[in-house]
């Protein structure tokens, strides 16, 4: 063969020819350049471990995922900024779209093979404006951010200069780390690092944002971005108020409705879009898409100067650009297709009557828990979520979570006004989206409000068997040696588990679980 191929590659040989389509093919050379399916199969062995199913090749990880859907059968899940996302969701960010690399924008992109890249990622944006009844001549949209924190610092870098200052709700008070944190002796979050941070907070005496406040803090301070958004507050933001502020000020108004996103596209609650400047979501929480943000910025005319000239909003080019080249690399296009799949459920008429469901059960398990005489910060709550403060129950959240997620129950701790540790805060969070996404109604909660006061008495019970001056692991050491804790926890958890087991799963058949008891 080496032989025959050095005579060709001299002229020695007469290479014997066909004429196809005006061209001359060599014949035979199939033979001589193509390996054949025997030599492939003898040769290429990694071909069938690569299509080969999960558990062939990792049966251990298969069973920690079967364990985790027995999980989530099984308990009852209430934080708030969890959902069961749904299965046409999660075939997309299973698919191929995973395998291909698109930096840049549709149209634009650095890499070629990229034809149905851009036909999802220019979907995914149709569907956006859809399902947030934009008008795109007045609005942009960046799908490709990974996460709303990533969001969130992406949008202050593309606008914001090293250092200038935002507002934001203080951490304690229900914001969220991504809009900056510091205390008196350390900057927490990387936000406050790279740019002066200065909170706003709650009137402790109602639990709502005090709006006098922040215009007397932003009067100080002057701001060059103020944040409407918060990931413990369960009130509804004032809009219009922070517009004002915003205008004489001459602040940028970005408002982050990360939690509230489906409640919006659903509109059932209002919509930060009328006043905002800029608004960032995650994709996964209410809206019940897969892990992902968005980044909106207002195009066309933003005013009309002295000259009478138009004045244009500059945001697009920076937001893109801080998107890409300025921070990630390629976008996740299969988590893009998801989101495309998620957008199209959230135009439907189920979807609606499911976000105006989460409000309903919201709104019924705070009553239950102020009847079982809980403190709610604010008194109650007007989206999915609520604050309970347990410090007139005696107890700590962290205790509470513990035993919470002993009886198979999740929930966070959570600050609450007047905490000075975030270690050991005074608060539980907990939200309805995640069970009403199993089909939970408004009774249902009140079951889930007994469970949960069940679970606060426990806590109390072993609390009071501490030793003096107790920390958490104490407080775990004191169950662990006491069997008759032990008892109380297993029966609790068996009743949440056999009302848990009732309710459809999501994302997944209960057929096909291998732990389903």
């Amino acid at each position: 063969m080496a032989m025959f191929l050095r005579k060709v590659a001299v002229g020695v040989t007469k290479p014997n020819v066909s004429p196809v389509n005006g061209r001359f093919l060599l014949r035979h050379m199939s033979s001589v350049c193509r390996s054949t399916a025997e030599e492939r199969e003898a040769r290429a062995t990694w071909i069938k471990q690569l299509n080969s199913p999960m558990e062939v090749i990792a049966p251990d990880v298969a069973d920690i995922i079967e364990l985790e859907k027995a999980r989530q059968f099984q308990g009852l899940e209430l934080i708030p900024s969890e959902n069961f996302c749904p299965r046409a969701v999660m075939e997309a960010v299973g698919s191929i779209l995973t395998n291909s690399y698109s930096e840049g924008y549709p149209g634009a992109r650095y890499y070629g093979g990229t034809e149905y890249a851009d036909i999802i990622e220019n979907l995914c944006k149709k569907r956006v404006f859809e399902a947030f009844r934009l008008d795109p001549a007045k609005w942009g949209v960046n799908v490709q951010t990974f996460t709303g924190s990533i969001a969130n610092f992406l949008t202050y870098s593309a606008l914001l200069k090293p250092h200038e200052r935002i507002m934001s709700l203080d951490l304690p008070h229900g914001g969220h780390l991504s809009h900056g944190y510091q205390t008196a002796t350390k900057k927490v979050s990387l936000v406050s690092m790279f740019f002066e941070t200065m909170p706003y907070r709650l009137d402790e005496r109602t639990g709502y944002i005090d709006y006098d406040g922040m215009e007397r803090s932003a009067s100080l301070f002057r701001p060059k971005l103020i944040v409407a958004g918060a990931t413990a507050y369960a009130r509804l933001y004032d809009y219009a108020r922070i517009r004002k502020i915003c205008d004489k000020y001459k602040a940028i108004m970005m408002a982050d409705m990360a939690h509230l996103a489906g409640l919006v596209a659903a509109d059932v609650i209002p919509s930060p879009f009328e006043y905002a400047d800029i608004v960032t979501t995650t994709t996964n929480k209410s809206l019940g898409g897969p892990r992902g943000a968005l980044i909106f910025y207002r195009k066309g005319v933003k005013e009309i100067n002295k000259k009478g000239e138009e004045v244009l909003y500059d945001y697009e080019d920076k937001i893109n650009g801080a998107v890409f080249p300025g921070f990630q690399g390629s976008p996740h296009n299969h988590k893009i297709a998801g989101l495309a799949i998620a957008l199209k459920q959230a135009t439907t008429p189920e979807y609606k009557a499911y976000q105006q469901q989460v409000l309903n059960n919201s709104s019924r398990f705070a009553q239950c828990l102020i009847e079982k005489g809980y403190e709610l910060v604010s008194g109650g709550t007007d989206n999915h979520l609520l604050l309970v403060n347990l410090k007139n129950k005696g107890i700590d959240g962290s205790r509470v979570e513990k035993v919470l997620d002993w009886v198979h129950i999740a929930a966070n701790k959570n600050t609450v006004p007047g905490d000075v540790s975030a270690v050991s805060p005074s608060g539980i969070r907990m939200g309805t989206p995640a069970l009403t996404s199993r089909g939970f109604l408004e009774a249902d909660f009140v079951k889930v409000a007994e469970f949960f006061d069940e679970a606060t008495k426990l806590a109390l019970k072993i609390k009071a068997a501490e030793p003096k001056d107790a920390k958490l692991k104490d407080f775990e050491a004191t169950v662990q040696s006491n069997k008759e804790f032990q008892s109380e926890i297993s029966k609790l958890r068996r009743e949440v588990e056999e009302f848990s087991k009732q309710f459809p799963t999501v994302g997944f058949e209960k057929e096909t679980m291998k732990y389903r008891d």
